[in-house]
């Protein structure tokens, strides 16, 4: 965004231009406020805008993935996007937060020190609700939370900080380990008043009812990997990255895919009227004897041999034999005739 300039500069130009300065005296004038810019010492910045671009990046991605879990997780619709990244004074963060609030402190390893998460209240009675089996409505009234409460929000808090840890990953291995929580903000102190954090503010929606989470990270916690936030940094790492996930994705999917498993006693072909005239003690012989082992289909596939008995006083099978680890190729169809 280009700099605007003060209303001081504004008139000192006017004045210029009303007493007959040369033009380009006046241009070169304009060129020199635009260039001043207005520096708080009180309150230096800490990080480049590159780092600040690498570090929404980073957590663009943590919020599409709190949209999918936590979907799942209190089994409602939501919906997360960031807000804002911003750096200023510890204590101007703390002036920012209502009371009561959810807050939690959160360990950051390798480093020394701790970050921490707020929660909006509307929020977190909106999820404890979905959880203990309601609409996910909110009253309005904000309390603190009882212990029971506490303890389905810290499990909610818990499976964030997993995808926390997933995202940052792209930059540093780190983990984040919840150690206690607070309602009131002025019992947080994660660093002094006057130090510089940095504040990720994501909008989150659970069914009807928005509000804010924000994430505040100490500079002290983050100075040893600022070397490694940049925009550049982090399209490397997650072009390399991606691929392994992709891969490791897809065999965890394919791990969970439900097969059935049949075991074939043995065949024998009966006429639809002797099906028909079955009875309940009529004994059917098969074309297996009893020692012999059997088929152990996967799919529609012959892919084990066992031997049938009995366990615990159920039907079981004990497998003697892998009959082959490769699939079958597929021929391809014929279409000359089509």
């Amino acid at each position: 965004m280009p700099d605007v300039l003060s209303q001081d500069a504004i008139d000192a130009l006017m004045k210029s231009i009303s007493s007959g300065a040369n033009i380009d005296e006046i241009a070169a004038k304009a060129d020199e406020y635009a260039k001043l810019k207005v520096y708080d010492f009180k309150r230096p910045d800490k990080f480049s805008k590159d780092q600040l671009r690498a570090i929404q990046m980073i957590h663009e991605s943590f919020a599409r993935q709190m949209t999918t879990v936590l979907s799942t997780l209190i089994r409602s619709i939501v919906s997360a996007e960031i807000a804002s990244v911003e750096q200023l004074a510890y204590e101007e963060f703390v002036n920012y937060m209502v009371q009561p609030t959810v807050i939690g402190l959160i360990e950051m390893h390798p480093f020394e020190g701790s970050m921490l998460i707020e929660i909006n209240p509307a929020l977190v009675f909106t999820i404890i609700d979905r959880m203990l089996g309601g609409r996910g409505t909110f009253s309005g009234n904000v309390r603190e939370l009882t212990d029971i409460e506490k303890t389905v929000i810290e499990r909610v808090i818990m499976r964030i900080l997993e995808l926390l840890e997933d995202s940052w990953s792209t930059v540093v291995d780190v983990r984040f380990r919840f150690e206690s929580m607070e309602s009131n903000p002025f019992f947080v102190q994660i660093c002094s008043p006057s130090d510089m954090v940095l504040v990720v503010i994501m909008k989150l929606r659970v069914s009807d009812v928005e509000g804010m989470v924000s994430l505040c990270f100490p500079y002290f916690l983050i100075e040893p990997i600022m070397d490694r936030l940049s925009s550049q940094q982090w399209f490397a790492s997650t072009s390399h990255k991606g691929d392994e996930q992709v891969k490791q994705w897809l065999n965890d999917s394919i791990m969970k895919v439900n097969m059935p498993l049949a075991m074939e006693l043995g065949h024998t072909i009966l006429s639809l009227a002797d099906v028909y005239a079955l009875q309940p003690g009529d004994v059917i012989k098969l074309d297996e004897l009893k020692d012999s082992h059997i088929d152990v289909r996967v799919g529609n596939q012959i892919r084990f041999k066992a031997r049938p008995g009995t366990l615990n006083g159920h039907m079981a099978v004990e497998l003697t034999k892998v009959l082959t680890n490769e699939l079958p190729e597929v021929k391809p169809e014929d279409n000359s005739n089509a």
